[in-house]
């Protein structure tokens, strides 16, 4: 399997930069945190914070651990899971394969985990491994401290597919990508897809 480490900045990459840059600015400062609720998935968190201006604010927020998107490539093909019931939205959507980053994993074997689990594709079946994003995504800034790694997964071209696991495929086109663009309502799922698709054209 080849991993691919090098990935030009992107335009995400250089916000999220100019974000952590600005992060720095003095003036801002927690004056007591007054709820903290720990559960196996998040921690909710509730605070007063102080701005650059002297007023004190209250603020809520999550903490969450980083989770992975992987774009799935078979020759010319993407290839996508099952669709999947979102509790967050009460219905059945179609997605690319996801999941968190374990304690103690890395963002690149927390997306090998991934192809397995919801692809059924064992690792020794990746040829090659790329980031798109070598920094994570913040997913919301203002609520969260979650971020995103995205991968793009090419599967050796003579691997089988199993239709438990791979239900659609579709073009790696123009064509493709828009139908894609159709039919996936997951913004970070269609970040990613385009993210990609920009870095090849």
């Amino acid at each position: 399997m080849k991993i691919n480490n090098y990935v030009p900045k992107s335009i995400a990459s250089q916000v999220l930069e100019l974000q952590m840059q600005s992060s720095s600015e003095p003036g801002w400062q927690v004056q007591d945190r007054f709820l903290e609720l720990r559960s196996r998935w998040l921690t909710l968190v509730g605070e007063h914070l102080q701005d650059n201006r002297g007023q004190i604010l209250e603020y809520w927020r999550i903490e969450k651990a980083d989770s992975v998107i992987v774009l799935p490539i078979q020759s010319d093909r993407i290839l996508l899971p099952h669709p999947s019931y979102r509790p967050g939205v009460g219905q059945v959507t179609l997605d690319f394969p996801g999941g968190r980053v374990a304690e103690g994993q890395s963002s690149t074997e927390a997306a090998i985990a991934t192809v397995q689990r919801e692809l059924g594709i064992d690792a020794a079946a990746i040829h090659q491994l790329a980031p798109l994003n070598a920094q994570g995504w913040a997913i919301n800034s203002s609520f969260s401290n979650q971020k995103l790694y995205s991968f793009v997964v090419q599967i050796q071209k003579h691997t089988t597919l199993l239709p438990e696991f791979v239900a659609a495929t579709y073009s790696t086109n123009s064509t493709g990508v828009y139908q894609l663009l159709q039919e996936v309502i997951c913004l970070q799922c269609r970040a990613v897809l385009l993210e990609w698709w920009l870095k090849q054209h």
